[in-house]
């Protein structure tokens, strides 16, 4: 108080007037009283009497309403009959794979009996090209016409909605036909290849009921026909069209041919203006739909010299990833017709790209071929194949004729013939689909003609009907398909290819294999393909917000281990696992919960191994610490029974305590009735996992009396306090128990712990953010938070967690959590109540948060806030709010940054598109252009050939106009988080900012995540510190390193089998006459009217 009147004094003391020479005293002393004003504005021992009663206040409204110290305490008491035992982890690695295996190997056993029956039926089939056959066409059954009678193709198809199939309306007793709109559903090989693969109805049956957690069967013909069990009704698009075409499914094209290099070598003179590019373009997008990731490619332009579509791949291949495959088609729009064509080098530099892969060791090590698009070749390309591909005739091409011109359809067709390729005339963007597919069919022909079955497993691809309705992880499935083959021997050596036949897997249920209770709190399991590829991560995040909108990320299927895994900067845990072999490292890794937002440092011990008979290897993570342990107790089924089945109880509907799926009258129940009629003896055929039983049962015991005390809480005669919501506990079983102390109409968090609300249940993907919060706090003491989910938008409530413990000797384990939720009210009401209270202070209090004179916050240990005078503060971080204390604090090291990274992330990206208007032309020049164009026309209707690849068009102006689209993008992002220094308990200190300077105090609130901090509100030191933000920022790469990342080949493990050559193939069905010699009379005239027009 001295000092404070000290102050006053002083203060005075330089209004007084003084002679000049004393002037400069005058203004150091003013300077010394703001500086002792400000630093008497926030009395340090205040704030910490704040801290203080707020700490023993909201512990114990948070102890007292949770029930904390009740259930430790039963804890305690059983502690004698409990048994902690270490988790095994390469133990565990070894029988989750296994029983993926078994469960994968029964999917492959019935593709199996599919691929046998339908290569029988074929064999004793005739074609009949007058056949007549009225099948089940998907689109049209249960249709009837103005008459009341069923169209044809569309009879009476009976459907029920089906739990397993995603409650889909389905017929579980018969297969359909789909066949897209442009194929016409009559055609005699249509109708031949249905009638023949009707014997695939009872294997499809009889498949399902060996095997009932089989999904979707089916055969895809070549000829274009689907074939789906159970059968559908299949709903066109908004215009009526049904576009999907099972030969463009990566599971047919992996099953159909080999892995395999492409180059693809496409024509851009002069002649390929208009329509003709555009056909091109779409015939490039097209060949590169096919393509997977186990395949390579590169894209060449042509004119008068060569170019490479994408200058950062020149001279190599590339891996045809989802991410590559996306990249090439944006490339495809900078495609720009002008100048002459001249083949030959580009196919010399495409034959060179295929033999250096060859010779390196690189690419696919199997399959080459180059796909040549173009609307004439007039050169003489002869010695090129001479001396790249003949004799081996190692490297295929397959030529495609663009436009309506046969001028040079023979030169076209010379040059596939040739080279064991094919020739396709494509006129219109219709022909594209069609003549695109003929490559697939000659490449599968070694395949074909050895008989050899590879089973394939796909890489993962989104399910659109589980969308919405999974975690984002989840959404994906793999399937496993068979190629089948005629083995009629008068057409062996055509190698022909009747379809594929297959099953989807979804990689939820593969997951499910791997329980979530054995892996702990921040335990996970994950799949890889052999190309390192994830298939199943709960880190992977294949959809981004578009709008309103969800849609699936362009490379959501080529996210790299590495990229979720980014800790593992060596790559050691990826090289090990795509090579397939078993092992265990250790990893101190960053992880991060609750949308990022909350760093956790965590030591992760990884385990791993393969999939045998599958491209696939599997991961598991167990965490140091309570994660290492189990906790087992025994009880009896009539006691666990009774409190099982209290209305406060439910246990995670998503884990698989029994197996539901296999009994089609299980189906509908929950998994809390599946366990009580399993232990009831009531449903004694189920499939139950006993140890996770024996787990729930225990836990319900011993939270048993929870139940009653949060219930005798309610019924008190002063009732709980207002803004009290709930109380809940969870247990690493999966239990959870929750109370509602208010009704649906009072409270603010109605969504809170309802089935809404993933992020705070236990899911197939992770354990609830509360958990996971909880079990890296100290046990027995509350941490304090905001939810930052999407049912806490409004960021009106608050949620207190801790954990409880288990001791056996040595070992301390994390047997569950408890806590409670409330309103913000509630909070701030207890806050405020205490922020204007004094500590020893006779008289007038110096401080208030009441005071328009300071600004207060209670700051978690992230740095967010959860009560400020204004509202709209909560759940901000608080340098978002005043970048100038944030600054010191961090400068001072209370708070630190931890710098995290997305590897998934979308960025914004501005994209110059080009509208539609035409070229101008200079006068001069449209005058020139004007006449060729007269000429080139009276020639071509003399020659029979399109001579406007001979003309440079070099004086076209281009005047297209351009605007920007902002496209979303994948890209690399870091972000900050931050983590407070639990080891200082307060500090205070002063911002000079320009003429004024700032004071704050901050004071831990002991035991507990929480400070208080207290500014002066009346300087403003936004000027001089910009707010410090979580805002993430792209990860910019130079042109070289960008280049080198997108080029860059991580290893990889090939598959087994290649089936590029056979001595036996028919190479002369190429798709025109079997014997073409080049026209040289043609090229001479050709060649003789370019030099005549020069």
């Amino acid at each position: 108080m001295e000092m404070w009147l000290l102050s006053i004094d002083v203060s005075i003391m330089c209004h007084i007037r003084r002679s000049s020479w004393v002037t400069f005293l005058m203004v150091y002393t003013g300077w010394l009283c703001i500086f002792t004003r400000a630093q008497m504005k926030i009395p340090p021992e205040t704030v910490q009497k704040w801290a203080i009663t707020l700490s023993e206040q909201i512990n114990a409204i948070a102890s007292k309403y949770s029930g904390a110290a009740l259930l430790q305490k039963k804890l305690k008491d059983v502690e004698s009959i409990i048994r902690i035992e270490d988790v095994d982890g390469s133990r565990l690695v070894l029988e989750f794979s296994e029983e993926i295996e078994r469960m994968l190997g029964s999917k492959m056993k019935s593709v199996k009996r599919l691929a046998d029956t339908a290569e029988d039926a074929d064999l004793y089939h005739e074609f009949n090209a007058s056949l007549k056959f009225d099948y089940f066409n998907s689109l049209l059954v249960n249709t009837m016409d103005d008459e009341g009678n069923f169209i044809e193709l569309g009879g009476e198809f009976p459907l029920e909605e089906n739990e397993h199939f995603n409650k889909l309306p389905v017929n579980t007793l018969m297969s359909d036909i789909q066949v897209p709109t442009n194929v016409y559903n009559k055609d005699p090989d249509i109708l031949n290849g249905v009638y023949m693969s009707e014997a695939l109805n009872d294997i499809f049956i009889s498949n399902f009921q060996k095997d009932p957690t089989l999904t979707w069967q089916y055969f895809g013909s070549s000829s274009g026909f689907f074939r789906l069990y159970p059968g559908i009704r299949w709903t066109p698009d908004s215009n009526g069209v049904v576009a999907f075409d099972c030969r463009n499914r990566n599971w047919y094209i992996q099953a159909a041919t080999s892995p395999k290099d492409i180059i693809i070598v496409v024509d851009v003179s002069g002649s390929m203006k208009g329509l003709k590019m555009t056909i091109a373009k779409h015939t490039i997008n097209t060949i590169l739909d096919t393509l997977g990731e186990n395949d390579f490619v590169n894209v060449i332009a042509y004119t008068d010299y060569v170019r490479y579509v994408e200058p950062c791949f020149k001279g190599t291949l590339v891996q045809a990833d989802l991410d590559n495959r996306e990249h090439f088609k944006l490339l495809m729009d900078d495609l720009h017709v002008k100048g002459e064509a001249k083949v030959k080098k580009a196919m010399k530099e495409a034959f060179r790209i295929l033999a250096d892969a060859r010779a390196n060791g690189q690419g696919s090590l199997c399959n080459q071929a180059i796909m040549l698009i173009t609307d004439g070749a007039m050169e003489d390309f002869q010695s090129v194949f001479e001396e790249f591909n003949w004799p081996d005739r190692k490297v295929r091409v397959f030529t495609y004729l663009i436009g309506r011109d046969m001028t040079f359809s023979e030169n076209v067709k010379w040059i596939a013939c040739n080279n064991k390729g094919y020739y396709t005339h494509v006129s219109t963007l219709a022909d594209v689909q069609e003549n695109v597919m003929e490559y697939l069919h000659v490449l599968s022909r070694p395949m074909v003609i050895n008989h050899d079955h590879d089973i394939i497993w796909t890489e993962a691809y989104m399910d659109t009907v589980l969308f919405k309705s999974k975690a984002h992880s989840l959404l994906l499935m793999t399937s496993v398909a068979m190629p089948v083959f005629s083995k009629k021997k008068e057409t062996l050596s055509h190698g022909i290819l009747l379809g594929v036949v297959g099953t989807d897997v979804p990689l939820l249920e593969v997951m499910k294999l791997a329980p979530r209770y054995k892996l702990g709190a921040h335990g996970y399991a994950f799949l890889i393909t052999n190309n390192g590829y994830i298939l199943a991560h709960p880190d992977l995040r294949p959809l981004y917000s578009d709008g309103k909108k969800l849609k699936p990320k362009p490379n959501y299927n080529s996210v790299d281990l590495s990229e979720a895994e980014w800790e593992d900067t060596e790559d050691s845990l990826r090289t090990a696992m795509v090579k397939g072999q078993t092992g265990t490292m250790a990893l101190d890794v960053r992880a991060a919960v609750d949308k990022g937002k909350r760093p956790l440092f965590l030591k992760n011990d990884y385990f791993y191994t393969t999939i045998n008979e599958t491209p696939f290897s599997f991961g598991m993570v167990l965490t140091r610490g309570h994660g290492q342990y189990m906790v087992f107790g025994n009880v009896s089924v009539e006691e666990g029974l009774h409190d099982l089945q209290q209305p406060d109880l439910t246990i995670a509907d998503e884990w698989t305590y029994c197996e539901t799926d296999i009994d089609p009258h299980h189906r509908k129940l929950t998994q809390l009735q599946a366990v009580v009629r399993y232990l009831t003896g009531k449903e004694p055929d189920l499939e139950c996992d006993e140890i996770l039983l024996q787990q729930v049962l225990f836990d319900a015991v011993v939270t048993a009396p929870l139940e009653a005390y949060w219930t005798a809480l309610t019924l008190t005669g002063s009732g709980v306090d207002e803004g009290m919501e709930s109380a809940f506990l969870g247990t690493r079983s999966g239990l959870m128990r929750v109370i509602r102390y208010a009704g649906s109409e009072k409270r603010v968090g109605k969504k809170f712990l309802t089935r809404v609300d993933k992020e705070n249940l236990f899911t197939v993907d992770h354990f609830p953010i509360w958990y996971r919060l909880a079990a890296e706090n100290k046990p027995g003491q509350f941490f304090f938070y905001v939810p930052h989910d999407d049912i806490n938008k409004a960021r009106n409530t608050f949620v207190a967690v801790t954990s409880v413990t288990v001791t056996e000797g040595k070992r301390t384990a994390i047997p569950g959590v408890i806590g409670m939720q409330a309103s913000m009210d509630l909070l701030e009401r207890v806050f405020f109540s205490i922020a204007k209270q004094c500590s020893d202070v006779e008289g007038i209090c110096p401080l208030s948060c009441e005071s328009i004179d300071v600004n207060c916050y209670l700051v978690d240990n992230n740095g967010f806030v959860l009560v400020s005078k204004d509202r709209g503060d909560v759940g901000k971080f608080f340098g978002e709010i005043d970048g100038s204390v944030m600054a010191q604090l961090l400068k001072s090291g209370l708070y630190k940054r931890v710098t995290l990274y997305d590897y998934q992330a979308m960025c914004k990206n501005a994209h110059h598109h080009t509208s539609g208007a035409r070229p101008l032309l200079s006068p001069f020049y449209g005058l020139l252009a004007l006449i060729k164009w007269f000429f080139s026309h009276f020639m071509m209707f003399l020659l029979e050939f399109n001579i406007c690849g001979l003309w440079h068009n070099d004086y076209v102006v281009d005047a297209h106009k351009q605007r920007k689209v902002e496209l979303m993008q994948p890209c690399n992002t870091e972000y900050p988080s931050f983590m407070y220094d639990t080891s200082i308990r307060e500090t205070n200190s002063i911002i000079k900012c320009g003429r004024c300077q700032k004071m704050f105090v901050l004071q831990q609130v002991p035991n507990s995540n929480l400070v208080v901090l207290v500014v002066q509100a009346d300087c403003d030191c936004s000027r001089q510190y910009a707010p410090i933000t979580l805002m993430p920022k792209e990860v910019k790469y130079n042109a070289t390193v960008k280049c080198n990342r997108m080029k860059s080949q991580k290893i990889r493990r090939r598959p087994e089998s290649c089936h590029a050559y056979h001595p036996h193939e028919n190479a002369k069905d190429c798709g025109g006459a079997c014997s073409i010699a080049v026209s040289l009379t043609l090229n001479f005239i050709c060649l003789a009217i370019s030099l005549a027009l020069r």
